[in-house]
């Protein structure tokens, strides 16, 4: 069933109107509605969203967490602060390779009020000043233009959510029909654009060790492979991104149902670009 995606900057209370939109649901339609959030993964904010790859890990677990809990049966509210474009649109291809209909809820707010939003919080629930303006410099807001952020509810501090105008969104509305890539994309795998980024992303990283000590020849171990990186000559960073780059792009266009073979595939596309 429909996926809700909450959005907006930190303490712009996505979460308040998360619950509201829960037990309206809940007492509206009967069904399950589960809330899939930060909190629930029990992180601590302001070491996650200091570093990027934390962070990226929890837009993982939590994409992958939505993932197990759509079906046909249940409403699914995403309580998180997605604001990256790019997050939004993975969410998109999300649904639309479970066929269901979605909609976004955009808690609007300015900076001056989600700084003072923040500092009424209990201390443990606080965001640091210095990462509460970091996140909201990075913002992306959405757009209703673009078809992954639409519909859009826009919510301002007094405003009160339009409960029918979003139930007409996510149950009379014809979901997304799957494209192609959306098809042959194994996401119920568990989380495949996550695992390629991570995996690509650990492979890169330990050839640009492995070059310290290495010599051209040698034969480098890969964790997580069985297949050997064969060091003809020299890889600068550069090179290495633009090679992972391209490997991403064809992969996510020729998906492998085993994940774990991601890492050999890698290595080998690798070796043939070096020769």
């Amino acid at each position: 069933m429909p996926l809700i995606i909450m959005c907006g900057h930190p303490c712009s209370g996505k979460t308040r109107r998360a619950q509201e939109l829960k037990d309206y649901f809940t007492e509206k339609t009967g069904r399950k509605v589960y809330t899939v959030g930060d909190e629930g993964l029990g992180v601590d904010r302001n070491s996650v969203y200091a570093d990027s790859q934390s962070e990226k890990n929890l837009r993982g677990a939590l994409r992958s967490e939505v993932e197990r809990k759509l079906n046909k049966d249940d409403i699914v509210i995403l309580d998180s602060l997605n604001y990256i474009k790019g997050y939004r649109y993975e969410l998109f291809c999300l649904v639309k390779h479970a066929q269901t209909p979605h909609c976004l809820v955009f808690c609007l707010t300015s900076a001056d009020l989600s700084s003072e939003w923040n500092k009424e919080r209990e201390v443990d629930c606080q965001y640091t000043q210095e990462i509460l303006d970091a996140l909201i410099l990075r913002f992306e807001a959405p757009d209703s233009r673009n078809r992954w952020d639409s519909p859009l509810f826009t919510i301002q501090k007094e405003d009160t959510l339009p409960f029918e105008a979003i139930s007409d969104a996510i149950f009379k509305r014809k979901a997304p029909p799957p494209n192609q890539s959306t098809q042959s994309q194994p996401l119920s795998s568990t989380n495949f654009l996550y695992e390629l980024d991570k995996v690509t992303q650990d492979i890169l990283m330990a050839v640009l060790d492995s070059q310290k000590t290495s010599v051209p020849g040698d034969l480098v171990v890969i964790p997580g492979a069985t297949e050997k990186i064969e060091l003809t000559r020299s890889l600068n960073m550069a090179e290495l991104r633009k090679l992972r780059r391209q490997f991403i792009s064809y992969t996510k266009m020729h998906p492998t149902e085993n994940i774990g073979q991601i890492a050999n595939m890698f290595v080998q596309y690798l070796n043939k670009s070096m020769h």
